[in-house]
Order: C-alpha cells, then structure tokens, then sequence
C-alpha cells in the first residue's frame, strides 16, 4: 500500500528508503542527500482504515447500524422535539440568554476598548497610576479580574436560575423517552 506521497508505507524497498542513503556524501561539493523520513507517525493508518479486525479481515470503516426498533427511535426524537417546544425549555434558554447576550457584549467591549486604547493612546496607557505601575498595567490585570467575577456570576446564574429547571426538563425527558421505547433504558 502506498501513502499520499508515492512512497510505500511499509518504509522499504522505494528509492526514498533511508537504507539508501546511509552512504556518505563526501564533500560539500556533492550531490545534497535527500531527507528521510523517520517519523513513524508521517504514514500511520488512520483510525479504523485499512486495519485489521484482528481475525485476518478488514475492520469496517463505518460502525454497525443501530439495532434498536425504527418506531421506537421516531417516538423517542418525537419526545425531544417536544421538549424543545415547550414552555420550559424555552423558559431556561431564555433565562440563559439573558444573562449571556449582555454578558458577552459587556466584555467584548469592554476587551475591545482596552485593545482600541492601547493602540490608539499610548500615551494614556504610559500615564503613572503609582510608582512603576501605570494605566495600561491597570487595565490588564482588570481583563484578568472581569474575567474571573464574569465567570463567577455565570456559574452563580446557572446555579440559581437554570440548573433545577434543566435537571427537571432532563430528568421529564428521559422518562419519556424511556416510555417511547417501551420501557428499554
């Protein structure tokens, strides 16, 4: 079998075979050596191609079809699809939305003023704050702290806002879901 590059994967045989090219060149003036390969994941297989299945047989490339009942596997996509629609799913998207749209678009500013600023008006970054520290040292170590407190207050929303209504929409769907394929979990 050969690799993308003409060369045989098994690494001998082809004129590009480092075996070839133990040899010295001799002066400067010589023909330069080609460069060989030697890294054993230049031609690896990927995944699952080309590899046998340890019996002597070509592993497939694709996986195994499902087995499960076609009318169940309908039900269950009609259970989230279902819960995609109603009201409290759309509720906890909206909860999630609204902290994250204005969220985002705080610190995007907020990011894009500083970067704005400090290519624009050197002069006021280089203005002292206190001894050596000055206003664009400031500015950076804030992008690290409002990182850190924009973190805090999402983790702090989802726990108080979200979490329970998206454990009991989990929780409802997986209980119908289990009922649409007739009790297999």
């Amino acid at each position: 079998m050969q690799s993308s590059n003409g060369r045989h994967r098994d690494g001998g045989g082809g004129p590009e075979s480092s075996a070839e090219h133990d040899h010295d060149q001799g002066d400067f003036g010589a023909a330069p050596r080609e460069v060989a390969y030697e890294d054993p994941w230049y031609d690896a297989l990927a995944s699952g191609w080309g590899e046998l299945d340890g019996t002597g047989v070509p592993a497939p490339a694709v996986p195994a079809p499902r087995t499960e009942r076609e009318g169940a596997a309908v039900r269950a996509r009609d259970v989230y699809l279902e819960v995609q629609r109603s009201a409290a799913f759309q509720e906890v998207r909206s909860r999630y939305r609204r902290f994250v749209v204005p969220g985002t678009t705080v610190f995007l500013t907020w990011y894009v003023g500083y970067v704005v600023t400090a290519t624009t008006a050197p002069g006021l970054m280089a203005k002292p704050v206190a001894g050596a520290v000055n206003v664009a040292m400031v500015a950076g170590l804030g992008q690290f702290l409002s990182t850190f407190l924009l973190a805090w207050a999402y983790s702090r929303n989802a726990r108080l806002r979200r979490d329970r209504a998206a454990l009991e929409l989990r929780w409802d769907t997986q209980e119908l879901t289990r009922g649409a394929r007739g009790g297999v979990s």
